[in-house]
């Protein structure tokens, strides 16, 4: 197969489509979903993605989607309220997902959907439903799901708790009240994080242990009812909140923390969470990930390989993917959840540091853009 194959159509892998295509380089990518749908993610867009976006030509405020200027954080027993330092957006998956795809085609990048990479051989052979390829260059942006043959390593990540998303329409007077805000709920076994999307709908997006999920017997509604009782604030929220889908989104063993380390014969170049996995609360998902496309497009159009991009990407991401998992892990402790919220309430311009520690910097962002 000429030209390179994207695997995966999420942020990553449609941004790499476009520059590449916008370059004059032959690709394709490949959607297992035939149409837009959801994604399990906190759609949070802070300045560093709004960036990145702004680059491909793509407007978030055209599409819908939500201003927020303040961090809200949560605990059993204090609510503490800050400026975030910028204006974020929050936009569904469904939406952007949808329109950066829109873009990848008119760009010239050949998108087929409904679409399923099954495995990667050895030799980089691709295995489809459709049969077998071996692209020239190999982008693997499949999100939080592993494919056969490139698994990542899963050793010293926090891969044991269960993703939930899902979205309501909350009371009138609780959308009000979270109207410019994302909420950070922390509670026993992991943490929560609430905003507003487009159409006034909210999204609930959050990690749980799986002794929890099961002492609920797996109902969705009696774990919401759960941690609502030992958090009041959450279960003030969802009074009256009414689902906008028929079940709640799920997933398992994410391996947040996870951060790719390049081997000396490296041929797969790995984009967003494949490369890696950065803790949701600190709300860089998406800024990773496009970054992390803008290195690998960069780094190939200037004959670069994939372990140097795959180093550039360590350098820029490592430490804010180190700290924000170790803050998670800290987060776990019951002292050290209300202890945060307490310091928070009497410095609240700890938020923006806290923030500037777990994300990308300035300078790599710049030096990505300019790539």
């Amino acid at each position: 197969m000429e030209g390179a194959l994207v695997l995966g159509g999420g942020p990553a892998g449609a941004a790499a489509a476009i520059w590449l295509a916008r370059a004059g380089r032959s690709v394709t990518l490949w959607e297992r979903e035939r149409l837009p749908a959801h994604r399990i993610c906190g759609e949070f867009l802070s300045w560093e993605a709004q960036t990145f976006l702004a680059d491909l030509g793509l407007d978030p405020e055209a599409l819908g989607a939500v201003a927020i200027d303040r961090v809200r954080l949560v605990t059993a027993r204090r609510v503490a309220t800050a400026r975030l330092g910028f204006t974020a957006r929050s936009l569904t998956r469904r939406v952007l997902d949808a329109a950066l795809l829109e873009l990848a085609a008119k760009a010239g990048a050949r998108v087929e959907r409904g679409v399923t990479a099954r495995e990667i051989g050895p030799g980089g052979e691709v295995q489809a439903a459709h049969g077998s390829v071996k692209p020239d260059t190999l982008f693997l942006a499949t999100g939080k799901t592993n494919l056969r043959g490139a698994a990542r390593d899963a050793e010293g990540t926090l891969n044991h708790q269960l993703g939930f998303k899902a979205y309501l329409r909350l009371a009138p007077a609780e959308r009000a009240a979270l109207a410019g805000h994302v909420e950070l709920i922390l509670f026993r076994g992991g943490y929560a994080g609430l905003q507003l999307v487009e159409r006034d709908a909210a999204n609930l997006c959050f990690l749980v242990s799986p002794d929890r999920w099961r002492a609920c017997e797996g109902d969705f509604g009696a774990l919401l009812a759960d941690l609502s009782a030992e958090v009041p604030h959450l279960g003030q929220r969802l009074a009256g909140a009414v689902p906008l889908l028929d079940r709640p989104l799920a997933i398992s063993g994410v391996p947040y923390g996870f951060l790719h380390r390049p081997s000396g014969a490296e041929t797969l170049w790995r984009l967003g969470d494949q490369a890696a996995v950065i803790p949701s609360f600190s709300g860089d998902g998406m800024s990773l990930a496009l970054h992390s496309a803008r290195l690998a497009t960069a780094a190939l159009l200037t004959g670069q390989g994939p372990h140097a991009y795959h180093r550039q990407l360590a350098k820029d991401a490592g430490g804010a993917v180190r700290r924000a998992t170790l803050l998670q892990r800290l987060s776990e402790e019951d002292a050290l959840r209300d202890g945060a919220a307490a310091l928070l309430a009497l410095m609240p311009g700890l938020v923006g540091l806290a923030a500037r520690f777990t994300r990308l910097s300035a300078g790599a962002v710049r030096r990505a853009r300019l790539a």
